[in-house]
């Protein structure tokens, strides 16, 4: 059990170029194939979230591929429907922009801080579950107004910004925490020298 977690979120990456195929290629108005594969990835990604809590199977490269596996698909998801819907295009740019920024922040805490990157927050939870019923709300309901569209993926896209702002401030606070510790661990090496 403790593999699987892992085998689940790899086969969810490797559903991206399934519904990308699966999305261009169904004429339909309604993408009925690319939507089964989306709900397919959701729901492995909550099957190896609960083997992962239930058996403590979590690991470090689960740690990885996990938020890897949902952030490329929900990414995938927005840029296929903003191929066919333009209007979309300003969300897809700030998704991007605030996963870049999340990446960066976590690697940059990884590194001064000697620490695992921070799991995702109950808002980042939150605004993941919000895109994908957003984005199967789009799959399924390919003739909405451009009204309601831009009301939908508003709010999924200001509950990620709100994500983004308490991360920020964990991050903060964390890389205060590690300048205060080296200033203080410095202040202690130079009393060491002086006695």
């Amino acid at each position: 059990m403790k593999i699987v977690p892992n085998i689940l979120s790899v086969f969810r990456i490797c559903l991206v170029p399934v519904f990308v195929v699966a999305y261009f290629t169904d004429e339909r108005d309604i993408k009925y194939y690319a939507l089964l594969v989306y709900v397919f990835a959701g729901l492995s990604d909550l099957l190896d979230g609960f083997i992962a809590r239930k058996y403590n199977a979590q690991s470090k490269m689960g740690k990885v591929l996990d938020p890897l596996g949902d952030k490329l698909m929900t990414f995938t998801v927005i840029v296929c429907i903003t191929i066919t819907r333009p209007i979309l295009l300003w969300a897809a740019l700030v998704f991007f922009i605030k996963e870049v920024l999340m990446g960066i922040g976590g690697l940059v805490i990884h590194k001064k801080a000697q620490i695992e990157i921070p799991p995702s927050n109950l808002v980042g939870k939150a605004s993941t579950v919000l895109f994908f019923f957003v984005c199967v709300t789009l799959l399924f309901f390919n003739n909405l107004s451009n009204v309601i569209t831009s009301i939908l993926i508003s709010a999924a896209i200001g509950l990620t910004l709100i994500a983004l702002a308490v991360y920020l401030k964990s991050y903060i606070k964390i890389m205060r925490s590690v300048s205060k510790t080296a200033d203080e661990n410095n202040f202690i090496e130079e009393n060491n020298k002086n006695d």
